[in-house]
């Protein structure tokens, strides 16, 4: 039943509010894109792309929405496409794809992937997640590795600390940085960014195929399991590590805070790698990183992706170019260098990555065995369920007397609820 909610909510709203009647389009020599990169690094990578749009002849016209994780993005989006005044492309990524395109409001372009030869030159898992039905409905820019565990190069040199490879080494370093006075993580208490140390956690616990029974499938049983409990007794341990009083923070202040040595470690999608290189601080020398202790060979991923909205025929060559411009091999190279990403192509050359993103990208190779799509970053479940999960985590590490036990129970009976409402 994807995309129930949102039929749901936009047709109720529609309702309320009729959509006004807006002019024709003129024909198009610019796009609108609605987005949510507004970190200098971020910024930096859509300058790729409207610059290369640019030499296409067509304006990038930008709508760039702050706020982590994308949440002020997706109402801004809703509200427009509401009063009809949707942009011509929009950041919409994940389980969110196929919601919308349900919707009948994505535009598809399976001319631009037969052309491009999608289907080979993609890896299977993001050509899967950009098709709806059948059809091809967004246009993919980049994989972010969310198992990452950034640390204090030198600070780790000075201490003799290798990376931690799993937990009983995670638990060593953060107690001889303790003894040293250092603060072991440096991490927000936003609630998304909680739900990304705990989905790590499950995935370092479970690996990918328990992890998939609890976020994708939504198994009520898979709630009960011990690999849940060891997880969340990890998260309050980690807990401990971070410096308080615990704030809620934006992720780029939570990696300024690491940058400037707050904390020995910070655990972030790879994002914060190209924040870290646009501030100075080159990877590899001041830090590095590893995967999260635990998930050596396993990759937690997130997909950007582009979506195309409207059915004006004025701007169709416009989006059609820009689906076909991102996934060129120059482009690929120069967007993800600046987000921190990957490509999403399997004939990328991994030679000329740095050591994390060679990391990432080689492991994201491997195949689907060692996949893990990020519930928090909307590649294993839609939105309320996410956001129902995030909450139960959320209370559970902000309240230490909420149990572990009291967690297992509550997320079975959300599971269960979930559940429910799929079928109906």
């Amino acid at each position: 039943m994807r995309g129930r909610l949102l039929r749901a909510v936009l047709l109720g709203l529609a309702c309320a509010a009729p959509a006004p009647a807006l002019p024709a389009d003129p024909p198009e020599s610019s796009l609108q894109v609605l987005h949510w990169w507004t970190s200098a690094s971020e910024r930096r990578a859509a300058k790729v792309l409207a610059t290369r749009l640019g030499e296409e002849g067509i304006e990038w016209k930008d709508n760039a929405v702050p706020g982590g994780a994308g949440l002020g993005a997706g109402k801004v989006l809703k509200s427009r496409v509401l009063a009809g005044d949707s942009p011509g492309a929009t950041q919409i990524i994940g389980v969110s794809v196929g919601e919308w395109a349900e919707l009948g409001l994505l535009r598809g372009f399976d001319s631009v992937a037969v052309a491009g030869n999608w289907n080979r030159v993609l890896f299977p898992t993001v050509y899967s997640l950009v098709q709806h039905d059948g059809h091809v409905v967004a246009a993919p820019l980049g994989i972010h590795r969310i198992n990452t565990l950034f640390y204090n190069r030198k600070l780790f040199a000075r201490l003799q600390l290798p990376p931690p490879a799993n937990w009983s080494e995670f638990e060593q370093a953060a107690r001889k940085l303790r003894a040293a006075g250092i603060t072991p993580l440096v991490q927000s208490s936003e609630p998304w960014q909680v739900a990304t140390l705990f989905e790590n956690l499950v995935l370092a616990e479970s690996g990918p195929e328990y992890y998939r029974q609890l976020f994708v499938r939504l198994n009520p049983q898979a709630a009960a399991d011990k690999r849940l409990l060891q997880a969340l007794t990890h998260l309050r341990t980690m807990k401990g590590w971070m410096q308080l009083p615990l704030e809620e923070q934006s992720w780029t202040d939570a990696v300024r805070r690491f940058a400037r040595r707050d904390g020995a470690m910070l655990v972030m999608g790879d994002w914060a790698k190209a924040e870290l290189n646009e501030w100075g601080y080159a990877t590899d020398d001041e830090f590095s990183c590893a995967p999260m202790p635990g998930t050596a060979k396993l990759h937690l991923y997130s997909v950007d992706t582009l979506a195309m909205l409207g059915a004006e025929g004025s701007r169709m060559a416009a989006q059609e170019k820009l689906a076909k411009l991102v996934v060129t091999p120059a482009v690929q190279q120069q967007f993800n260098a600046a987000k921190g990403a990957v490509p999403v192509r399997r004939d990328a050359d991994p030679s000329g990555m740095d050591s994390c993103a060679r990391d990432s990208w080689t492991t994201f190779a491997s195949g689907a065995a060692v996949q893990a799509p990020s519930l928090v970053h909307r590649m294993a479940a839609d939105e309320q369920s996410r956001d129902a999960i995030i909450a139960e985590v959320h209370r559970y590490f902000m309240n230490d007397n909420v149990t572990e036990a009291d967690v297992q129970r509550r997320l079975a009976a959300v599971l269960r609820a979930l559940n429910s409402r799929r079928r109906n």
